[in-house]
């Protein structure tokens, strides 16, 4: 297999088109891997039927057995199209996008955490539709509803195109809201950097496994945030709050690093328990690198 070449991260977030910054996103994918990397897993509901010897327990509805006192068996159909909703971090830290000429070179050269969100979950919509199945998003107050379709495709990218980065992010809320809008077992992917309200997101994150939904995690940082380059005095300003931190970085760097590195691992290992696919990403990394690490990883 071969693929094209990977094009950087800050050309295509000076594309305005986000359809056409999807098709090159996709386009740059391995060859072959974009043919049905989601399908194998969904199943929907038919009918019941009474228990027969030798059919599995694990289908059998108890709550019904006590209802009636017989014994009835779930029966499911492959559903030859998925579900999937993608959800977008809104807050303002999302905006980040490094310190240029504070620090490393990968920070005047990448996008925002924010803008990189977008372009990811465009190439991922577009894949999703592009296999014919449904694809919506959850993206603070703008909701769509999963459909299939080109022409729904394109409302996908419109209303990804007018999200922006500010204030900050009902994480939780948004995670409920789009798990509960899949009618039936579902992708659910989420995009961001996972900072705000943790605890929560990761109790509707398990909620929405529970409820059969497949659950991908890509956390998005910039290489700032995860390596603290600076060599100096460097004043930091809260996006969200506002509030201001006054710090000298290179005597902070090793214990930054050191907190850092355990945050990302507490989200690896928190996903991992749980049986969500879990991608750190940095948005100095192309895109198409990116995802098609991700869908290699699901092979």
């Amino acid at each position: 297999m071969s693929a094209t070449p990977a094009c950087p991260p800050d050309v295509l977030a000076g594309i305005a088109d986000l359809e056409l910054v999807a098709r090159i996103v996709v386009d740059g994918l391995v060859s072959g891997l974009h043919r049905s990397p989601f399908h194998g897993y969904s199943a929907e509901f038919s009918q019941y039927r009474h228990y027969q010897q030798g059919d599995d327990l694990k289908y059998v509805d108890w709550k019904l057995v006590a209802r009636t006192d017989r014994l009835y068996t779930k029966q499911f159909r492959e559903t030859t199209n998925m579900a999937a909703m993608i959800v977008v971090d809104t807050s303002a830290s999302m905006a980040f996008a490094g310190m240029a000429g504070a620090g490393s070179a990968a920070s005047a050269s990448a996008p925002s955490k924010f803008r990189y969100a977008v372009i990811a979950a465009a190439a991922l919509a577009h894949l999703i539709a592009g296999q014919g199945d449904a694809v919506g998003l959850q993206g603070g107050e703008r909701f769509i509803a999963p459909r299939a379709g080109r022409h729904h495709l394109r409302g996908v990218l419109a209303a990804l195109s007018s999200l922006g980065a500010q204030g900050t992010w009902a994480g939780a809320g948004d995670v409920r809201r789009a798990a509960e809008r899949l009618k039936r077992r579902g992708l659910l992917l989420v995009l961001s950097d996972f900072y705000d309200d943790e605890d929560r997101t990761l109790a509707e994150l398990r909620r929405a496994h529970r409820m059969g939904h497949e659950v991908v995690l890509f956390q998005i940082l910039t290489r700032d945030e995860i390596e603290l380059p600076y060599r100096r005095d460097v004043e930091f300003t809260d996006l969200e709050t506002g509030r201001r931190l006054a710090i000298n970085a290179g005597l902070a760097r090793r214990d930054y690093k050191d907190a850092m590195a355990a945050f990302l691992e507490k989200w690896r290992s928190r996903a991992a328990a749980e049986g969500f696919q879990y991608s750190l990403i940095v948005t100095d990394t192309p895109p198409q690198r990116a995802l098609r690490n991700f869908l290699l990883a699901r092979r």
